[in-house]
């Protein structure tokens, strides 16, 4: 595991994590965190997929350290297979410290999407 977001890349999400989305003792529920990785997985298989998505699995998910109230959290996604409907996409969830502004990992999954039409069946993938 490495502490240093994906080089010279963008997050496909960045957010910063608020008192509502904390438990009592101020850690950021993972369920929170877990949504934030679904949308930047979903947008990277929907700009590839160049249409409608739909979460079909979550095939791995790591939690490394916790989330605290104020920190940036930033969601690194990149595509990791493409099948003929399938897209898996690995997403890496960084959290920039509100006090210290060490940058720390402190989530890893990997994402299943299946590309969709208007009637929500699955559709091919197209070529790039």
């Amino acid at each position: 595991m490495t502490d240093a977001p994906p080089g010279g890349n963008i997050p496909a999400i960045r957010t910063i994590a608020m008192p509502a989305d904390a438990n009592p003792s101020g850690d950021i529920f993972g369920g929170w965190l877990l949504s934030y990785m679904d949308l930047a997985g979903g947008q990277t298989a929907t700009r590839r997929a160049k249409g409608r998505c739909a979460t079909v699995a979550i095939d791995a998910m790591e939690f490394h350290r916790p989330v605290f109230v104020g920190d940036e959290v930033s969601c690194y996604a990149e595509i990791v297979r493409i099948g003929r409907s399938s897209i898996a996409v690995k997403v890496d969830t960084f959290a920039t410290r509100f006090r210290s502004g060490e940058t720390v990992k402190v989530t890893e999954g990997l994402f299943t999407y299946v590309a969709i039409d208007e009637n929500r069946k699955p559709r091919p993938v197209p070529a790039e």
